[in-house]
């Protein structure tokens, strides 16, 4: 008796469980066939500012750095400045030892003993016309003459002993403040290099060669941007216009620049076509640039100011239209109509609207993801 109620139990719930099972998958079936219903976004057009803009990459430097080089050959016996100091125009930065040529000493002594020997001989004719002179023996222009005579020879004298002291040592003891041998800064400014030391040997500079530098100094007051722009922006852009620098090594600090000049040719760069452009930068009292660091360049090519915006994704594309969904009912269900516009400016992500929408209507946006909107 047990058994069979038992058994009875046990049909029962089996049955049942079967009956859910089944209604359950109609249930789920049912469900899957309804269709579904997508919500998009409703987004307000807003009053902004829209840009264009293109980057430029390059780096900053002086706009003047003069490379100091010497005026006579010899070996640097002293440097008396380092990179980093700042030096005023006139300053001394270095002084160099003379190592005369042996030919050229040898001239030089050479001439001195012969201009000496005239001057000697001279200088007696001299003194016996002036004692004739005085006598009355010799004619006032004939004394002139044995006047001007002497004071040639002692000034030829003079001249020679002059160029056996530069040939010597690079200097004449009347013309110290001027001496070749003491290399000075041309510019007041900061040292940036000095890429000699003491005892290397330097070449001066003439016709024929360029020299060797002594130092290179730049007024770091003034500084440039130089930079490169692709040919595909080049006929945008202008002299004078604003430009924000971006320097990464100063914690990505932006500074004002004014384009001040544009390449009129370019130059084929990995197969692309650059312009070169520079701009003044306007440094404040408590930045310190240093030459050489990367920047970009920040220029706006196109500007709208206080103008109605919308996201770019919500605007369509047809050929030259353009259109919005614009909301006409938001319950129980969202109806839009497709209505044209008159688009302006873009940045790629805010677009202006110039006609066909107003700032109180509502637009179609993205659609809204049916899980995210659950949570």
């Amino acid at each position: 008796m047990k058994n069979r109620i038992f058994k009875k139990i046990l049909r029962v719930t089996l049955l049942s469980l079967v009956g859910v099972a089944v209604l359950g998958t109609f249930y789920f079936l049912w469900k899957k066939a309804q269709p579904v219903v997508t919500v998009y976004e409703i987004v307000t057009p807003a009053r902004d500012t829209v840009e264009t803009k293109t980057v430029a990459t390059g780096s900053v430097e002086p706009r003047y750095e003069v490379l100091i080089k010497p005026q006579i050959s010899g070996i640097i016996s002293e440097l008396q400045k380092e990179a980093g100091q700042m030096v005023k125009e006139g300053e001394i930065l270095a002084r160099i030892k003379v190592i005369p040529e042996m030919v050229q000493l040898n001239s030089a002594e050479s001439r001195v003993n012969l201009a000496q020997i005239t001057l000697q001989q001279i200088e007696e004719t001299f003194r016996r016309d002036e004692r004739l002179f005085a006598q009355g023996v010799v004619s006032k222009e004939e004394f002139n003459a044995s006047n001007a005579n002497y004071l040639k020879a002692k000034e030829e004298y003079a001249n020679a002993q002059n160029a056996l002291e530069i040939i010597r040592d690079g200097i004449t003891r009347n013309s110290k403040v001027t001496s070749t041998t003491q290399i000075r800064s041309t510019i007041t400014g900061m040292i940036l290099d000095v890429p000699v030391k003491v005892g290397n040997s330097v070449i001066q500079s003439n016709n024929f060669n360029e020299g060797t530098t002594i130092a290179s100094v730049a007024d770091m007051s003034d500084m440039i941007f130089r930079g490169n722009v692709d040919e595909t922006e080049i006929g945008r852009i202008h002299e004078g216009m604003p430009i924000k620098l971006t320097i990464g090594a100063m914690e990505s600090r932006i500074f004002d620049a004014t384009l001040e000049y544009v390449s009129p040719k370019g130059v084929d760069k990995n197969g692309a076509i650059q312009f070169e452009i520079k701009a003044a930068i306007s440094i404040p009292g408590d930045a310190f640039i240093r030459a050489g660091y990367s920047a970009n360049a920040e220029i706006v090519l196109k500007r709208a100011e206080d103008v109605l915006t919308v996201p770019e994704s919500t605007v369509e594309f047809h050929g030259d239209s353009a259109f919005v969904q614009v909301l006409r009912q938001e319950t129980p269900e969202q109806i839009f109509e497709r209505h044209p516009v008159t688009t302006g400016l873009s940045d790629g992500i805010k677009i202006e609207i110039k006609e066909g929408l107003a700032a109180a209507d509502k637009i179609r946006g993205a659609v809204i993801d049916p899980n995210k909107k659950k949570e």
